[in-house]
């Protein structure tokens, strides 16, 4: 297993690497350095000698990604992409591009806590939520309670997460007045300002997870150790909670690990609508700015975790099924 973790992480670096190179390519496909000043200190209307000092201020007065200015030789390490990219495998996330915004590595650090706060919850939730679901409809398969079941989950799928957002936000914060429609506060009173995403966002997914859960417990529940242990007088719930779902679990593991990035990175759209200051929110702000030293930052935070998740569920399957080996 060891030897298999060594390789996945050395592909993981040069999965990162590719990932970095293409980003910052088709960034500065887009815009130029100049642009990038223009957009910042106040768009068409500067001259060039704020735009040349800006550029020099932020490190965007050197090449792209090669120098042959002295001697005719190539020097990597005093090009943009060197700076800018390929410092983020030393964590260096450096300062952003905006006025507004500062130093990139404190406002990850400090909105990743935020965005934990709310994502966490949602994942626990939903993978109890959504397995609970799917079992009670195994149980009951072939009545009218798994029929309207398996309804109400492809309704649930087809349904926009936009959708449980403003009604939720309108029928519990508008018209109810139970929790806050938006916002965020530290302590105990942030329960106050989360509950709401996290019920909206885990109810969102449950008709899609319930229903890829119920499908593989389904597929479970007709092979031969199962008829093997309903024969040895056991009841259809041991049968279910103590076999089907455990030689079910490496679909279950594999839906909620890749899941994993989102309890760092957080919720994009939920983060936005409810005003909570977490990393999606920032990736959003960053977006809106056209702010690439953010932009690349989060794009390779969110692929380092991916990676890291899905070594994790490799893992993961060894303790599910002991038949799986990693060689």
């Amino acid at each position: 297993m060891i030897n298999y973790i060594i390789r996945r992480v050395l592909y993981g670096v040069l999965i990162l690497f590719g990932v970095t190179l293409v980003t910052f390519f088709l960034f500065f496909t887009v815009n130029t350095p100049d642009d990038m000043a223009r957009m910042n200190i106040g768009g068409k209307r500067v001259t060039q000698e704020l735009i040349e000092r800006w550029k020099v201020e932020r490190g965007y007065d050197k090449p792209l990604y090669w120098n042959d200015k002295e001697q005719g030789s190539a020097k990597l390490t005093d090009t943009i992409f060197w700076e800018r990219s390929v410092s983020l495998f030393t964590l260096n996330f450096g300062r952003a591009d905006s006025e507004s915004a500062g130093d990139i590595g404190h406002e990850v650090a400090g909105r990743m806590w935020v965005s934990i706060q709310l994502a966490a919850p949602i994942f626990l939730l939903q993978v109890i939520a959504s397995t609970s679901f799917a079992l009670l409809l195994v149980m009951f398969r072939h009545t009218r309670l798994d029929l309207w079941g398996v309804v109400l989950c492809v309704l649930m799928l087809s349904i926009s997460s936009l959708f449980y957002i403003i009604v939720g936000q309108y029928l519990f914060s508008r018209v109810l007045r139970l929790v806050p429609i938006s916002g965020y506060a530290s302590g105990f009173d942030v329960v106050r300002f989360l509950i709401l995403p996290v019920l909206l966002s885990a109810f969102a997914r449950l008709g899609a997870e319930s229903r890829l859960y119920r499908a593989m417990f389904l597929e479970e529940i007709g092979k031969d150790y199962v008829r093997t242990a309903r024969a040895k007088g056991l009841s259809e719930t041991v049968v279910m909670f103590r076999h089907v779902l455990r030689n079910a679990l490496i679909p279950i593991i594999t839906s909620a690990g890749s899941y994993l990035p989102y309890v760092f990175l957080g919720s994009l759209v939920f983060e936005s609508f409810f005003g909570i200051p977490g990393l999606g929110a920032y990736t959003i702000e960053a977006i809106s700015k056209q702010d690439f030293a953010i932009v690349r930052t989060m794009v390779f935070v969110g692929s380092l975790l991916a990676i890291v998740s899905y070594i994790l569920i490799d893992i993961a399957y060894t303790w599910a099924d002991p038949r799986v080996r990693l060689a």
